[in-house]
């Protein structure tokens, strides 16, 4: 079993770090399980670094980073909407159009966020709930692990690289305290008052997505800390089955910063 966990100080350098511990000889199919990356600050990355990596992507007929950081969290709608309550709404309403496009017939991860599948028409909005929760806390006693956010659910059927066992439910599962504990992100407060988030994949595709996955999720977190008036923590992503895919070759002088992307 090949496994990892690294510590880095940005998005660049934590996506840097994994894939290197990914791409080793001893590792041929350059795949690892329970990988861990851990980002000091989700919400800093090397643009230089991204626009290089966006024009191979894009060359090979991916989505650009912004798309895939957009599906976690849709920073520009968010920078027009007066609350997290609107930002939900505006979300919903867009929804039923956002699933018509391609790969996206089963939802979004941030429409599971703001309308997370439920017998009530509208779904069930658990950022609104995680913020809430946190903004009453950080004014009280602190509690620091009650806010966790879904994003399967029981209908997802479809499987890659292993299944899910869902145990915490979203609109149900709502103690402060106690089980369940396993959920897809998890959001933790401290007592210095930062905000800090762990999120599980089961599977996670390196140069595909977890670049554009890290700059969502980093987004997200900021936003939440943002919107409770806390400071924005720690982002630490847990990958089942972690794989660094597409053109290796390629990739190698970016990561080793030895020289530019091939054109």
């Amino acid at each position: 079993m090949h496994t990892f966990t690294v510590t880095e100080r940005d998005v660049t350098q934590a996506w840097v770090a994994a894939c290197n511990k990914l791409d080793r000889k001893d590792n041929p199919d350059r795949t690892g399980l329970h990988t861990v990356v851990r980002i000091a600050d989700p919400t800093s990355d090397d643009p230089v670094f991204r626009a290089e990596l966006d024009r191979l992507r894009t060359a090979r007929g991916l989505w650009p980073l912004e798309t895939v950081a957009s599906t976690l969290f849709p920073a520009a709608l968010a920078a027009r909407c007066p609350s997290p309550d609107d930002l939900a709404e505006r979300y919903r309403r867009m929804y039923p159009v956002l699933k018509r496009y391609p790969g996206n017939h089963r939802g979004t991860y941030f429409g599971r966020l703001v309308s997370y599948p439920a017998a009530s028409k509208t779904g069930i909005d658990q950022l609104g709930t995680v913020i809430t929760r946190l903004r009453a806390q950080a004014a009280g006693t602190k509690i620091a692990a009650a806010y966790e956010i879904d994003l399967a659910a029981a209908t997802d059927t479809e499987e890659e690289n292993g299944s899910e066992l869902l145990v915490h439910t979203a609109g149900k599962d709502n103690s402060y305290i106690g089980f369940p504990c396993l959920s897809h992100i998890s959001v933790q407060l401290d007592r210095d008052l930062r905000v800090h988030a762990a999120a599980l994949y089961r599977s996670h595709f390196m140069f595909e997505r977890a670049y554009g996955n890290y700059l969502g999720l980093g987004r997200l977190l900021a936003y939440i800390a943002q919107q409770a008036e806390l400071a924005c923590g720690t982002l630490t992503v847990v990958a089942g089955h972690a794989r660094l895919d597409g053109p290796i070759t390629q990739l190698r002088p970016l990561l080793t910063g030895t020289s530019r992307l091939a054109a």
